[in-house]
């Protein structure tokens, strides 16, 4: 990445156009690399005190992704800069979850130093694609939820948008995912435990976080002590989000808990060691660990102070940052726009009324007006048991000031609730923030719903279905509230970075307009009849997969037919997913292979990846029933070779980046009506795969887009599902369907737990005798007749090629930069401020 100020016959880089490029973002003379006094070369002297040619590789990744932080430091200044110049509404993203990937090669890439990156790693003698592999994944998220939340920051930079997103620095993330044995196994995923180059500690921003108790050490264990109130500190910690080209950077702020005091000198002093430093321990366990397990009470607690830290810090945040350009408070949703990104944030409703009412010392009225109008809630799920409800006991012991506030709310609330219905008492029930029986919990939905201007879903289908059957009331009573806003995936990183060689295609075929603008790819419509296009669209997937078959070899040992069908289900596991439903299928593909040996069907690899929550017992006995199947396929010389299945463990954003663009086949083939959008079928779609699915989620948007004959749908719809709840009967189709019970007659005989026998009786007791709640064996028949004509389909390439052509071209509504420009447009009210 140097630069030079005269030609070199060396080919070193020296063109005007990299120079600009540093001087674009204000670096001035500095070199990133080659002399002593590079970006580069000080980072490994001063960081690490350590000569460059004996550096370490982690010390030269950090040297390296340090000098590219570097060089958009000024950038980043100027950005804060213009937005306390301009005074501008600004966007603050609340999430849990902020499941970022890796940050180098993205980053290199939107700042436009990718010919710097190229020659920094031959002058400097180090292989960039391995220097790329000693970043880890940052451990702050886990599903879709995390996500979309990194893709939509990245498109608020991209779209010139003032903004910031808020989370915690959880110093361990979920967990790191081995499989033993076919069974998942949970290490820590410590991610931090080497130096992360890009955040900046930021400890005089500091905000503190009242408690309603405090805590002592009890023979080795925690005790809360009610009523004698202490507090933590949240410290900033903060990360670029670089906007495309580089002219935007905002900020992504993390949370660290840590204590008041980092220690207790008068118990150390008695020689009390460990009784000192309890305030300590407690604080960093706060943001020690990502998802504490909530089967306990204490994680439970956890949990519920984990998000009641993320809400105090950062609207305290917040606050602070409107008050330095504004004194009339009636400014605030004029310039504050807060989104709750699902219902983890949801206490900043009384939250935001505490500090107006108390600190900034507000009427009532004005500050629920002003509240109102400032928050906004996005929900994301229609599983019952994801609308978190919270026991008053734990508000009363960590947030009673929050408690009373709450209560307040409700009472206003019902009164006005009983004045639009009067005499319907069981409608007040319902639609009460505070659940009665059978304990006393404080319904967070409805105090997100109540405290907000605007409640929306995430694809058509589920914000129809939260309106028509999970928050019905509140949509009768404020019907102006609720919204749809389809959720989108960032092109930047899942096609031009992901998969380069499609990413040059598309470029080389119609410019690359498309980066910022994908609804431009509907023009590569006309070319889905053009051989030629169709053939290097071919050659591009084929590559995409060597690729992908070589990395697998290189880091597993395992060797698959990049030849076959890639067929990938890479998503979270869980019942309402089904990856049971995928399971079964390929024991019926098993079977007819075993029954026919010379059947005619291509070669197909079933990729599955995602991780189970560690308490979740069934979920992980499907991750042990696949790992099985596979190996039993693996023996078995009739199927060896043509059939595949591969369980890769530790699903993280860096493997999906790998496994997406090489996949032939998108399974999302969730139970309809459970999955709210879903993103991971976008990222398929626009990296060229065709999508086999239920009419769920934005799968239903995406085949309106490109066309339903071409996709592979099946199964019943959401209607379907619920309208059949109450006669269903899974039995009936295993004693009527042929395939269905042999498939599981294989199972359950134990086949493919032969060393194991009776381990997924479990299984069979949830599809047999417990009513098959997501409706495995009623799809199952429609998912096989899917599969079959996809495997007609594949037999002729050119008609394979045309469709997943047709998929990429009308892929573009699914760009997070038009989900951003919706919200800003329809919930917001924000305009782009351009860095100049």
């Amino acid at each position: 990445m140097a630069v030079k100020k005269a030609a070199s016959p060396t080919g070193q880089v020296t063109s005007d156009g990299v120079t600009k490029v540093l001087r674009q973002y204000g670096c001035g003379p500095v070199e990133f690399s080659g002399t002593a006094n590079a970006y580069y070369e000080r980072h490994l002297v001063f960081d690490h005190v350590v000569e460059p040619t004996v550096a370490s590789a982690r010390e030269k990744f950090e040297a390296v992704a340090r000098s590219v932080r570097d060089v958009l430091s000024q950038r980043w200044m100027l950005t804060e800069k213009t937005y306390q110049r301009e005074n501008p509404k600004r966007v603050y993203y609340l999430s849990m979850e902020w499941l970022i990937g890796r940050s180098l090669a993205n980053n290199v890439m939107k700042l436009g130093l990718d010919p710097l990156a190229r020659h920094a790693s031959k002058e400097e003698g180090f292989d960039w694609l391995g220097l790329l592999e000693d970043e880890p994944d940052a451990g702050l998220g886990n599903g879709g939820l995390g996500r979309l939340a990194a893709c939509f920051i990245e498109s608020l930079a991209t779209l010139a948008i003032p903004a910031m997103g808020y989370g915690l620095r959880y110093e361990y993330g979920i967990f790191r995912q081995g499989i033993e044995n076919g069974r998942q196994t949970e290490y820590p995923d410590h991610w931090l435990a080497q130096p992360d180059p890009w955040e900046v500690a930021r400890p005089g921003e500091s905000v503190q976080v009242p408690l309603g108790c405090s805590f002592h050490l009890e023979n080795g264990v925690l005790r809360a002590i009610p009523g004698h109130p202490s507090h933590l500190l949240g410290v900033p910690y903060d990360r670029p989000v670089v906007g495309d080209g580089g002219r935007t950077i905002n900020t992504l702020r993390l949370w660290g808990a840590e204590s008041p005091d980092f220690f207790n000198f008068g118990e150390f002093s008695s020689g009390d060691f460990v009784g000192a430093i309890v305030d300590r321990i407690l604080a960093e366990t706060v943001t020690r660990v990502l998802y504490p397990d909530d089967s306990t009470t204490a994680g439970q607690a956890l949990r519920f102070v984990q998000e009641y830290f993320l809400v105090c810090c950062s609207l305290g945040d917040i606050l602070a940052r409107f008050q330095r350009t504004n004194r009339d408070w009636k400014l605030l949703d004029d310039r504050v726009a807060i989104q709750l990104n699902d219902t983890h944030p949801a206490m900043a409703v009384a939250e935001l009324m505490r500090l107006l009412v108390d600190q900034a010392k507000l009427g009532w009225d004005e500050s629920w007006e002003l509240t109102v109008r400032t928050l906004a809630y996005t929900n994301h799920t229609l599983l019952p048991e994801a609308l978190e409800k919270w026991p008053v006991r734990v508000f009363e012991l960590v947030c009673p000031r929050l408690l009373e506030i709450i209560y307040e709310i409700n009472r206003r609330f019902l009164g006005s609730v009983q004045g639009r219905y009067p005499g319907d008492a069981s409608r007040a029930v319902r639609m009460s923030i505070i659940e009665e029986k059978p304990a006393r919990q404080v319904r967070m939905a409805n105090l997100a719903i109540v405290g907000t201007h605007s409640t929306n879903g995430v694809a058509q289908i589920h914000s129809d279905l939260l309106r028509r059957q999970v928050v019905t009331d509140f949509a009768e009573m404020f019907p102006e509230r609720f919204n749809n806003k389809t959720n989108g995936v960032t092109p930047r990183r899942w096609l031009r970075l992901a998969n380069p060689e499609l990413a040059r295609l598309l470029t080389e075929a119609m410019g690359d307009g498309w980066v910022t603008d994908l609804g431009q790819l509907r023009r590569l419509l006309p070319l889905a009849d053009d051989a030629a296009f169709l053939g290097r669209f071919r050659r591009a997937k084929q590559t995409a997969k060597e690729r992908f078959a070589g990395w697998l070899k290189s880091t597993t040992g395992q060797a698959i037919d990049p030849g076959s069908i890639f067929d990938s289900q890479i998503k979270r596991i869980h019942e309402y997913k089904r990856q049971l439903l995928n399971a079964l299928h390929i024991v019926v593909l098993y079977n007819r292979l075993c029954a026919d040996p010379n059947l005619a069907m291509a070669p197909r690899t079933f990729f599955f990846a995602g991780k189970a929550a560690p308490a979740y017992h069934l979920a992980k006995l499907v991750i042990k029933l696949i790992n099985s199947i596979g190996q039993v396929i693996d023996e078995d010389p009739v199927t060896r070779g043509r059939l595949r299945v591969v369980f890769l463990p530790n699903y993280n954003v860096t493997l999906a980046e790998r496994l997406i663009p090489a996949s032939d086949v998108s399974e999302q083939i969730s139970t309809a009506g459970y999955e709210a959008s879903g993103t991971g079928n976008m990222k398929f779609m626009m990296n060229g795969a065709l999508t086999i699915g239920t009419r769920d989620g934005a799968t239903i948007e995406m085949a309106a887009e490109a066309g339903e004959e071409n996709f592979f749908l099946f199964g019943l719809t959401a209607d379907q599902v619920a309208n059949s709840r109450g006669w269903y009967t899974p039995r009936w189709h295993y004693e009527h369907d042929p395939e269905t019970r042999q498939a599981l007659d294989l199972i359950f005989t134990n086949h493919f737990s032969a060393r194991e026998p009776g381990i997924f009786d479990p299984i069979r007791d949830t599809l047999l005798e417990r009513g098959d709640y997501y409706m495995h064996l009623a799809d199952l028949s429609s998912y096989a007749e899917a599969h079959d004509k996809l495997g007609q389909l594949y037999a002729d390439q050119d008609a394979w090629a045309r469709k997943a052509a047709i998929n990429v071209a009308c892929s573009g509504k699914f760009s997070s930069d038009r989900t951003i420009a919706e919200y800003a447009a329809g919930i917001w009210n924000v305009t782009p401020c351009p860095v100049d």
